[in-house]
């Protein structure tokens, strides 16, 4: 398909896209408000599960090698897949054990002081833990880098202007990254203290199903009328349709609903084939990662060095970035056949044992 066709293809459809977001979107509130009915206290304003689990008597909890491989497997495992990582994390943290207001102690046995908010408390296990699942974000980041090196390379090279086609995906990425970019950074603080809940992850885990169900319905249609041809490249698309899914992505700030997942819809509403909408997801997710493990380190550096042993943090990164390494080839082979709908029933499956357990 022409260039030009296509640009023409894409602003004729802009309004059917604004017509089934705002579809999915009135689809998703109708689904908040029926699990506020069936959930009560589900949005409640606490910092803490509900249902943490009762501190042990005993030596106090602490990070281990088998709690870092086992958060930094899955970890890996997710962060790409439209399951979202952090809602998988949040999840096996409380399994674990680990989302303790335990006070955490440092090398000599002092309390590890914290301020937030202008109010100084002692850095408990639960915040160490939420910490540490930031960081090992580094494993995934590394895998596309190993992954993508030729890519990254080529964005390298544009912003060098050695390639104007690296020049262009760059500019992309800036633009898909910039609006969650600002808004995480705005809303860090709410988004950790209100919506890190595995209750509220449950709900996003539903709500994402119906946005991912629409999503490909959307794509069938639209890709058997209106392609004839593989769909853009990722330096062919527009500003417009890069700031698409950008927006999409902002959705995602909600713990449960998946970075991957609306990085890759936005791709769909751009004309981006499965396939090529997860690779610019994959890219995207350099930028997004590594401002979000930056901006964790810049703020809490003193209480990462004096919570967060080196050896487990270490052992969790490796294992992250193997795992995510496995799970984006297989993952690419997978959307080349299927498309991500089947994750949509994986994620109603999940909500229902999380809210069934936990």
């Amino acid at each position: 398909m022409s260039r030009g066709r296509r640009e023409k293809y894409c602003d004729s459809s802009g309004t059917r896209v604004i017509s089934v977001v705002m579809l999915t979107l009135r689809k998703v509130a109708l689904l908040a408000i029926l699990l506020v009915a069936v959930g009560p206290g589900v949005f409640g304003a606490t910092t803490t599960p509900s249902l943490s689990p009762v501190e042990p008597a005993g030596p106090p909890r602490t990070l281990t090698y088998t709690d870092a491989a086992t958060l930094g497997l899955v970890e890996g495992v997710t962060e790409y897949l439209p399951v979202s990582s952090i809602g998988h994390t949040i999840i096996a943290t409380h399994l674990r054990g680990l989302d303790l207001e335990q006070p955490l102690l440092d090398h000599q046995g002092q309390p590890i002081l914290v301020t937030h908010h202008g109010l100084t408390s002692t850095l408990t296990l639960k915040e160490a833990v939420d910490m540490y699942n930031v960081m090992v974000q580094a494993g995934p980041i590394a895998a596309i880098l190993l992954l993508y090196w030729r890519r990254v390379a080529s964005l390298f090279k544009g912003l060098l202007g050695r390639d104007p086609q690296g020049l262009l995906v760059l500019r992309n990425l800036i633009v898909a990254f910039v609006p969650a970019g600002i808004l995480g950074f705005a809303l860090h603080n709410v988004i950790h203290d209100y919506l890190f809940n595995y209750k509220l992850v449950a709900a996003a885990l539903v709500a994402g199903s119906v946005i991912i169900l629409a999503a490909e319905r959307w794509r069938r249609i639209h890709a058997s009328n209106a392609f004839d041809a593989p769909g853009p490249e990722l330096h062919e698309l527009t500003l417009k349709q890069a700031l698409i899914i950008g927006l999409c992505q902002c959705v995602a700030l909600w713990p449960g609903t998946s970075r991957s997942m609306m990085t890759i819809v936005g791709g769909y509403f751009a004309g981006l084939t499965p396939a090529r909408a997860a690779e610019f997801s994959f890219l995207l997710g350099l930028l997004t990662l590594t401002s979000a493990s930056g901006l964790e380190a810049v703020l809490h550096l003193h209480e990462l060095r004096a919570s967060l042993p080196l050896g487990p943090l270490a052992l969790g990164i490796i294992i992250a970035t193997i795992a995510a390494a496995v799970t984006v080839k297989w993952f690419l082979g997978w959307l080349g056949q299927r498309g991500i709908g089947a994750f949509a029933w994986y994620r109603l499956a999940l909500a229902a044992l999380v809210l069934g357990i936990m």
